[in-house]
């Protein structure tokens, strides 16, 4: 009987073929089952706020539920990890923050490399920090706030939605630069955070729009600065904190939707072409707006741009402030 002689060559082409035919195929059907998406912080704060509006968008228009999975822990770590962890098939995603990317900056034990272990799907939009007290602080102003931090060293305090996010890296640039000496006090989210400066269990908090807003317009914290270059249009009385004694201070956070490492790339432009579609619906820009929080669209290359970008410009900060986290 004749047998057919395929050479080692052939062999591996018919393979990568197979492969790529299998992948194609796949990412023609994706998405044909629910998709789960880690949020790494608890409900109710900034990052839950706004993933659950582009996962309500997203799930209508690709067809098939988004299951939020809140999964708090170390900062965001653990979620991260979880979808680290998982078959890179498109679903299980993770939601986070910029915190995503400078965490590994700060950490004394690397959990995971923020370039290498995800894959970037793409960049959802960013928004300013606001500076907010305890109404029952006595000052009105950032400056009056420093005079009075100064004044009574470790009376003042601040509470951080977590360590390693931006958030806590405000805070401890507002520190240095002021020369302050306030202790940070780390909580699992923004919701507990700002719960407790409300309480006054801690005098102050930076914390992301989305979040705090609702705390400021109810009148139950103070708003004192924000973080962007420029005043925010829903706080035009807030001066920023470069007007306020720090020259040229800008700190965003910016959010994003990442898989796990060698997520499939048709998936990825997929996903990607969506997230540009949701971000522009004139209903969830709506909401956005609410929150001051501004949409973006970014293709995965310049989101994984921006994400190398920033761990060089953050990654000078965190050295010359030496902050370093041991969980």
């Amino acid at each position: 009987m004749f047998k057919p002689i395929r050479s080692p060559l052939l062999t591996l082409a018919l393979a990568a073929y197979a492969l790529l035919a299998g992948n194609a195929a796949s990412a023609q059907e994706y998405p044909h089952k629910p998709i789960r998406m880690v949020i790494p912080y608890t409900p109710g704060g900034s990052i839950d706020n706004v993933g659950r509006m582009v996962a309500d968008q997203l799930q209508r228009q690709l067809g098939q539920p988004i299951v939020i999975e809140n999964t708090p822990g170390a900062s965001g770590v653990l979620g991260a990890l979880n979808v680290k962890r998982a078959k890179a098939d498109g679903y299980t995603l993770l939601f986070n923050a910029s915190s995503q990317a400078y965490l590994p900056l700060v950490l004394a034990k690397k959990s995971y490399d923020a370039e290498r272990d995800f894959t970037p799907v793409g960049q959802i939009g960013f928004v300013p920090l606001i500076v907010a007290i305890n109404n029952d602080v006595a000052a009105k102003t950032f400056n009056e706030f420093v005079k009075l931090a100064k004044a009574n060293p470790g009376k003042y305090t601040w509470a951080t939605s977590g360590l390693g996010t931006t958030s806590h890296l405000s805070e401890e640039m507002v520190n240095r630069a002021m020369g302050l000496q306030m202790e940070i006090v780390a909580y699992k989210g923004a919701v507990p955070q700002l719960t407790d400066v409300v309480g006054g269990h801690v005098s102050a908090a930076i914390s992301p729009m989305p979040g705090v807003t609702s705390f400021v317009q109810a009148g139950r914290l103070r708003p004192l600065a924000v973080t962007s270059k420029t005043r925010i249009p829903a706080l035009p009385d807030v001066p920023t904190l470069a007007e306020s004694g720090m020259p040229g201070f800008e700190l965003l956070s910016w959010y994003g939707i990442w898989g796990p490492a060698d997520l499939p790339p048709a998936i990825v432009e997929r996903l990607n072409a969506e997230i540009g579609k949701a971000v522009q619906v004139p209903a969830l820009k709506a909401k956005f707006a609410e929150l001051s929080f501004v949409p973006t669209q970014s293709t995965p290359a310049e989101f994984r741009q921006l994400i190398a970008d920033d761990l060089k410009k953050i990654g000078k900060a965190v050295k010359e402030a030496g902050i370093r986290i041991d969980f």
